[in-house]
Formats: C-alpha cells, sequence, structure tokens
C-alpha cells in the first residue's frame, strides 16, 4: 500500500474532528478551517514521500496534542469540553460577539 493509508487516515481524523469538535469551529472562518486540513494533509503527503509509512506519526501526533489541549484548555476555564457550554461563556473566550 502506497500513500492511500496515509490519506485515509488524514480523512479519518479530518470526518471525526470535524464531527466531533464543530461546535466549537461556528465562527471560525472557513478559509482558516480549510487552510488548517490542507497543512496537515500536505504534510503527511510530503513526509510519505521522505520517510514512508511513519508521515502517519504527524496527523496522529497533532490529533493527541491537538485533543489534550483542546480538553486541558476547557476545563480549565469551565467549558464543556464536547457541548461547548455554557454558550455564552465560551464565545466570550474565543473574542466571538454572542447572538441576540
Amino acid at each position: 500500500m502506497g500513500v492511500e493509508l496515509e490519506l485515509a487516515v488524514v480523512l479519518l481524523i479530518v470526518i471525526l474532528g470535524s464531527s466531533i469538535f464543530a461546535v466549537f469551529e461556528l465562527e471560525t472562518a472557513l478559509w482558516r478551517k480549510l487552510l488548517r486540513w490542507l497543512i496537515v494533509a500536505g504534510g503527511t503527503v510530503g513526509l510519505y514521500y521522505g520517510v514512508g509509512h511513519w508521515a502517519l506519526a504527524l496527523p496522529l501526533a497533532l490529533a493527541a496534542l491537538g485533543g489534550t489541549f483542546h480538553f486541558v484548555w476547557c476545563r480549565r476555564h469551565g467549558i464543556h469540553p464536547l457541548n461547548a457550554t455554557p454558550r455564552e461563556k465560551y464565545y466570550e473566550l474565543r473574542g466571538w460577539t454572542w447572538p441576540r
């Protein structure tokens, strides 16, 4: 199997990450979301041609680090790490305007 394995893992992370954490990205600009995934996918594919299947360490490590940071940050600020509640407090912490 070639680079397909890396692409499948990145796709799985994108699908799971987008589904689980979408509530946290409501006001994030589309270009930022797309750029994030282009960097992860491009970095993984680029690494594949240099280090082979060890390139899988990049998206897996980024997912583990990001998830850990997310849970710690949310707990530290009194936000539920899966529901983004209380929503008003979360918007305030992100610097977003709460819709009234």
